[in-house]
């Protein structure tokens, strides 16, 4: 899988930041007029623990009006279905959606088809198999993935249709956006919908002049706008070690000219990027120091290309890694039908991106409704020189809980030596946490571990901090929802709350 998340400290501060000059606790009293606490019932996208089932008991679950027969493997909550309909990747104004034409922006069609609209719903072997990716790739397991079936599953990346559009070859390159899927960890950065963007672009060797593939790519190279921004590449386009090229379908030459069209193509959109979030920093903030841009390229690994790579920029005093990349495994266009072609491709995460763009402290207010948050950026999407940055308009309060609980005896991570003991996996704390509490929750911890000295049994302990993004709760409603959540980890995991 591409990277998805900008590895930063950036973002860790902007979160903090924005929640600062909040008291660390939650009122006694109602913020708003509400009804008797027993009949009170949980705005801001809280789920009741009856909600949190994932309907295993019923046979099918719909989609997008498609019915899907379920089985053991069926792990989605109803919680992460009900988002699918919103596709925000395509939403008028929206900040993903406006990070989504800005790239597009830069591969302009028609080299480049726009493939926005793709079904979430993909087979295994179009998320896995097809991309090469290992049966015992940790990515497979339930306590990463959304699935349906053991055959079926909510994409967890963009490059789930690459084999697909391959296939169909209508055009030299390609853009494709879409909301994709994992079970992660719960905090200001991470959420189980996010969006990305894979793109590619190819050359068939049967269509360019005398079959010189690598002079036709060269030649695109030229046609390519310049930049001044300052690159730091030390490495050769390929290793045979570190860094293979695929010597068995590609001259030396050929791999050098995709590595070199690949990383302009790149560098210019990060450029682009960059530009724009500058512009806007400085018109929020007109003694915004302006550092030159910097980027660099770092060798890497995916399994769907070699030689691969990440693009990292220094933008802000630090260095930010913001996509993976690579020459396309030849395997994916033998098996696509299209054995004649090769090329690049790369994925990008849009919410990290539009982060950083628009300055948003928590990946939450992407879904929020709240006209605070859309209105700010009313008629970006027809104009896309009048982007700014995003202005918080709540701090309100977090509200720490704690939560601590012994493993069962019968799991491995409880003691058990047996071969079948079940693993305790944190992701399904995670996924109990957000089912139940919804987006009133900010982030969960692990605080403490012990391991009885004599009985060998673990104990854990989580902080979840409830904090709303849109008024403050009060110490009912999360008492309320924290037994919930206790009453969800017993359920689900067998675990005995301390």
């Amino acid at each position: 899988m591409w990277p998805s998340r900008i590895t930063t400290s950036r973002l860790r501060r902007s979160a903090i930041d924005f929640t600062a000059s909040g008291t660390n606790r939650c009122i006694r009293t109602l913020f708003l007029p509400t009804a008797h606490p027993k009949s009170r019932k949980f705005p801001l996208n809280a789920i009741s623990n009856t909600q949190y089932r994932t309907k295993s008991d019923s046979t099918s679950a719909t989609i997008n009006g498609t019915a899907y027969q379920t089985d053991s493997w069926f792990n989605t909550p109803q919680s992460v279905i009900d988002k699918v309909p919103r596709r925000l990747h395509l939403q008028q104004d929206h900040p993903i959606s406006i990070t989504r034409q800005i790239i597009q922006s830069v591969f302009p069609a028609p080299t480049y088809k726009y493939h926005n609209e793709f079904e979430p719903v993909v087979t295994t072997h179009q998320n896995f198999d097809s991309l090469g990716f290992p049966k015992d790739h940790p990515g497979r397991a339930k306590s990463d993935t959304y699935y349906l079936n053991s055959h079926t599953l909510l994409r967890t990346h963009t490059s789930a249709h690459q084999a697909d559009v391959f296939r169909a070859n209508l055009s030299d390159g390609y853009l494709i956006s879409a909301d994709v899927y994992r079970r992660d960890e719960v905090d200001h950065s991470h959420y189980p919908v996010f969006h990305q963007m894979e793109g590619a672009r190819s050359w068939d060797r049967a269509k360019v002049a005398n079959g010189d593939v690598a002079a036709a790519i060269l030649s695109d190279l030229e046609k390519l706008p310049s930049h001044n921004v300052q690159v730091q590449d030390p490495n050769p386009p390929f290793h045979d070690q570190r860094n293979p090229r695929q010597a068995e379908h590609h001259s030396p030459a050929e791999a050098e000219a995709i590595a070199a069209h690949l990383k302009k193509s790149l560098e210019l959109m990060v450029v682009d990027i960059f530009t724009r979030a500058k512009a806007a920093a400085i018109k929020a903030d007109p003694n915004f120091v302006d550092e030159p841009l910097q980027v660099r390229w770092i060798e890497a690994y995916f399994p769907f290309t070699s030689p691969s790579w990440e693009l990292e920029v220094y933008y802000a005093g630090e260095w930010l890694e913001v996509l993976g990349c690579g020459v396309v495994k030849q395997d994916l266009y033998i098996n696509a039908g299209v054995p004649n072609q090769l090329g690049w491709a790369f994925g990008i995460g849009l919410d990290r991106i539009a982060m950083l763009l628009f300055q948003i402290p928590d990946i939450r207010l992407f879904w929020s409704q709240d006209d605070r948050f859309l209105k700010q950026f009313k008629g970006v999407s027809d104009d896309l020189s009048s982007l700014k940055l995003f202005v918080p308009f709540s701090k309100y309060p977090g509200c720490p809980k704690d939560v601590s609980f012994w493993l069962k005896s019968t799991s491995s991570a409880g003691g058990s030596i047996k071969a079948n003991a079940r693993d305790f996996h944190e992701n399904d704390v995670m996924e109990i946490v957000r089912c139940v509490a919804g987006d009133v929750v900010e982030d969960v911890k692990l605080v403490d571990e012990f391991t009885h000295p004599k009985t060998g049994k673990k104990s854990m302990c989580y902080r979840i901090n409830y904090r709303s993004l849109e008024r403050t709760l009060t110490n009912t409603e999360v008492n309320t929802l924290h037994e919930q959540v206790n009453g969800a980890l017993v359920e689900k995991l067998g675990v005995e709350i301390r």
